[in-house]
C-alpha cells in the first residue's frame, strides 16, 4: 500500500481544488454498518426488504413501524469520526479540499471539523414537522417515545432522502458544480452503483485524475488514474500526512 499512498500524496500536493465523494465505507470504522455490503444489515425485516421499510410509501402508511425500524437500525448517536473524516477536515483546513460530497446521513464529516459538506441523502440530525415546518435535532428525536410528534400534533419526519424520493435539486446541482470545477476527484467507500449520486463521476472534466479507494471493484475502475483497494481511513490518514498536511 505504501507506493499507492505515496502516489495519492503527490496528487494531493499538486492539487489546488480536490473534491472528495464518499459513501458508507467512510463511516464503517465509526461503527456504522455498510448497509449494502454482504455483512451489512440489508437482508430484510418483518417480511419486508429494508428498501421497502425505508420507502416514503412505508413512512406515510405506517409511521409507527417506520420510526421503530429507523431508530433501531439507522441511528448511531454515539458514533465518532474516524481517521478518514479527520484527514479530510485537515485537507480542508489546509486549503487543499474544495468540499466533501457524501451519501452518508450521519453528520460525521461536520463532527470532524469539515465545513463544506454536501449531504446528497440528507442528515439524521435534521428532522421536520410535516404540519408546521418546525425543526428538531437528533437528540430531541432520540428522547421521544415512539413516533416523534411536534407540539403542534404534526408528524415529524427525518430530513433524509427515502426510497421513492428524488435528491434535493439544489444540493445535487452544487455537487455537479463541484465535480466539474475540481482538479482531483477522490471517491471512497462507495460501490458507485446507487444513482443518481453515482453518476456524479461522469461530470469530471477530461484529463482530471480520478482516484478510487474502495475494497471492492466499481464500474469506474477502468477510468481511474489510481485504484486503491484498502482501508480508507488508513489510506487517507497516511496520504494526507505524506502530503505534508499536519494535524491542527
Amino acid at each position: 500500500m505504501k507506493e499507492t499512498v505515496q502516489r495519492l500524496a503527490q496528487m494531493l500536493k499538486e492539487s489546488k481544488r480536490t473534491v472528495f465523494f464518499g459513501g458508507a465505507g467512510v463511516s464503517t470504522e465509526s461503527g456504522i454498518p455498510d448497509f449494502r455490503s454482504a455483512h451489512g444489515l440489508y437482508g430484510g425485516a418483518k417480511g419486508k426488504s429494508y428498501e421497502d421499510m425505508l420507502h416514503i410509501r412505508y413512512f406515510l402508511s405506517s409511521p409507527d413501524e417506520f420510526w421503530t425500524f429507523y431508530k433501531n437500525v439507522m441511528l448511531y448517536p454515539d458514533a465518532k469520526p474516524n481517521a478518514a473524516h479527520a484527514a479530510l477536515a485537515r485537507l480542508e483546513g489546509a486549503g487543499k479540499l474544495d468540499c466533501v460530497l457524501t451519501q452518508n446521513i450521519d453528520g460525521l464529516h461536520q463532527a470532524a471539523g469539515s465545513h463544506r459538506v454536501l449531504e446528497l441523502h440528507g442528515s439524521v440530525h435534521r428532522n421536520t414537522c410535516m404540519q408546521c415546518g418546525r425543526h428538531f435535532d437528533l437528540t430531541w428525536v432520540m428522547e421521544q417515545q415512539g413516533t416523534p410528534r411536534c407540539p403542534c400534533g404534526g408528524l415529524v419526519r427525518p430530513d433524509v432522502v427515502l426510497y421513492g424520493e428524488p435528491l434535493d435539486e439544489e444540493v445535487l446541482g452544487a455537487a455537479v458544480h463541484a465535480v466539474r470545477g475540481c482538479d482531483l476527484l477522490i471517491v471512497g467507500g462507495t460501490s458507485l452503483v446507487v444513482h443518481p449520486a453515482a453518476g456524479l463521476v461522469s461530470y469530471l472534466r477530461r484529463g482530471v485524475p480520478l482516484v478510487l479507494i474502495n475494497r471492492d471493484e466499481t464500474p469506474y475502475d477502468g477510468l481511474a488514474a489510481l485504484v486503491i483497494r484498502d482501508n480508507i481511513a488508513q489510506v487517507l490518514g497516511e496520504a494526507v500526512g505524506e502530503a505534508g498536511v499536519k494535524e491542527s
